[in-house]
């Protein structure tokens, strides 16, 4: 196998075309749906292939549990210098593991805080806080999800503009957003060339959801006023509010793109184009630096498992 065992550490970055392609030419619940899978499957394969590393590189010391026959020198052979490479991946597979661990309690701790703010209040399907910080934010989970929206932020929006503000949190709830967001920043904990696609769910889910908005609204202008608005009055806001729950993303983008006709409902866009031909030639070399990544790793899993001991 040689170096191509570490091709899954280091293939992720052929994700980066598609990622800045997909956000500005696909329709935001294609590419939240198309960048969060490609990120899931790149994070397996490249933690996949850490694990696999220490288990070639530390066989062979003394007083490892593992079979002897893991230490066998066709095995090491599969791994240029597997004794290095072993030592390295351990604090690398303890970061990651570390990493996600913390990204899981994270998520966890902030959603808990979310619930218990609304504890005593009316079990309704939005949440209207008495607070002077302007926030709002799609809190999902416990018996029901619910919006969670301040009086500070509702009486800066006319009426027409708080529909946009609902309408765009009911669809974060209705696409569960939220678990793109939560598959992408563990994916960016367990390789940190995934981290661009990261940045670019964060702002798909968000056009996403305007795209929602505007459609059930009837007005794109009145979400982009929305968005802009909030925003005005949400930079006063103190930072460790509960909105930490939100990914606004990039709202210059999101403003100019409401402004702009509507996206095409298309899934992808036609081959003989400029925008189709790139499209397709960053997927189909993306999509086979994830197969070769799952490749490189599931062969050395084989070669493992045929030295493993009856």
């Amino acid at each position: 196998m040689g170096v191509f065992v570490f091709l899954p550490l280091v293939l992720p970055l052929t994700a980066w075309p598609i990622s800045r392609l997909a956000t500005h030419h696909l329709h935001p619940r294609t590419a939240t749906r198309l960048l969060s899978g490609l990120a899931a499957v790149m994070a397996v394969c490249s933690t996949l292939c850490l694990g696999l590393l220490v288990v070639v590189g530390t066989a062979q010391l003394p007083g490892n549990p593992l079979p002897d026959g893991w230490s066998d020198p066709e095995v090491r052979q599969s791994v240029p210098h597997d004794e290095i490479a072993g030592k390295l991946a351990i604090p690398l597979l303890l970061a990651v593991v570390a990493g996600c661990g913390r990204t899981l309690w994270h998520h966890w701790r902030i959603r808990r805080r979310a619930h218990a703010a609304l504890a005593g209040l009316r079990d309704t399907a939005v949440a209207v806080l008495p607070d002077t910080a302007p926030y709002a934010y799609a809190l999902p989970g416990g018996r029901r999800d619910r919006i969670v929206v301040s009086t500070a932020l509702l009486g800066c929006l006319e009426p027409r503009e708080r529909r946009a503000l609902f309408a765009h949190e009911r669809a974060h709830l209705a696409a569960r957003h939220h678990r793109h967001l939560l598959v992408v920043e563990l994916a960016a904990r367990a390789n940190p060339f995934l981290l661009p696609l990261r940045t670019a769910v964060s702002y798909v889910t968000e056009r996403w959801a305007d795209e929602e908005a505007a459609r059930r609204v009837g007005s794109r202008r009145t979400v982009a006023r929305a968005i802009g608005r909030a925003a005005l009055v949400s930079r006063a806001a103190p930072a460790p509010t509960l909105a930490a729950l939100a990914a606004p993303g990039p709202l210059p983008r999101r403003v100019a793109a409401l402004l702009a006709p509507a996206p095409a409902a298309h899934l992808w866009p036609p081959l003989f184009t400029t925008v189709g031909l790139a499209l397709w030639s960053a997927t189909a070399g993306t999509a086979l630096s994830a197969m070769f990544s799952a490749n490189s790793a599931v062969t050395l899993l084989l070669l493992l498992h045929a030295a493993t001991p009856l």
